[in-house]
């Protein structure tokens, strides 16, 4: 396998990606394993940060980031904040019901995709990231977070995104991407991919037809 992949499960769970907020310069992640950390940082090439949002460590699915900013559910505690904001970036909690903003959000050093009903936070989110933020639908569905995977080099979405949202994203993003899947045929790629500029891992699960594809759309091939 090359240098730049890596597969790996979290104590047996394939939805690693709910695990970790990874950019190119830095990963937050739960409380995972010592081996895995390492895993992380050498096929990152970034510092690994250990944090929790709401008590769980499921950062992936409560947070998401870039070089520049992050944003955290208000039932995110005091004390959880500090290792977020120890990172030198901006930290924007919005006054929102809803609190799964990995799930919700995604975005690359360059732009931000967002729900229709993250709307009125859109603003905030652009002063937090310091990247224009649009609005748009993965595969029709509003967790386009969990629905993709971006990177500033490429972009994997779920396989039902249509074309029209996929030309839109890679506008916005301003990188290139196709459809695939992760771990045995799951649509969902952002739960189970965690992945930077340097490279990325996928649950053990993955096949290699869609290793392949996955690699060639983040970018590291052709």
């Amino acid at each position: 396998m090359s240098e730049h992949i890596a597969q790996l499960n979290f104590n047996g769970d394939p939805n690693i990606g709910l695990f970790a907020v990874p950019t190119d310069d830095f990963c937050v992640v739960g409380n995972i394993m010592k081996k895995d950390e390492e895993k992380i940082r050498k096929i990152l090439g970034t510092d690994v940060v250990r944090a929790s949002v709401a008590g769980s460590e499921l950062v992936g699915i409560f947070s998401a980031a870039n070089k520049n900013g992050v944003v955290l559910p208000r039932i995110t505690r005091e004390k959880e904040m500090k290792a977020f904001k120890e990172l030198g970036i901006n930290v924007f909690v919005p006054k929102t019901k809803q609190t799964a903003f990995g799930n919700l959000i995604l975005l690359n050093d360059n732009g931000c995709i967002i729900p229709e009903e993250l709307k009125g936070v859109k603003k905030g989110l652009e002063d937090c990231f310091g990247v224009p933020v649009e609005i748009s639908s993965v595969a029709g569905l509003s967790i386009v977070g969990s629905s993709s995977v971006a990177t500033n080099k490429g972009l994997l979405v779920h396989r039902n995104c249509t074309e029209e949202e996929l030309k839109k994203i890679e506008q916005v993003l301003k990188v290139k991407g196709d459809i695939g899947t992760v771990s045995f045929g799951s649509p969902f790629v952002g739960a189970g991919v965690i992945a930077n500029s340097r490279g990325f891992l996928v649950s053990e699960e993955t096949t290699g037809p869609e290793l392949q594809r996955i690699d060639e759309a983040l970018g590291f091939l052709g």
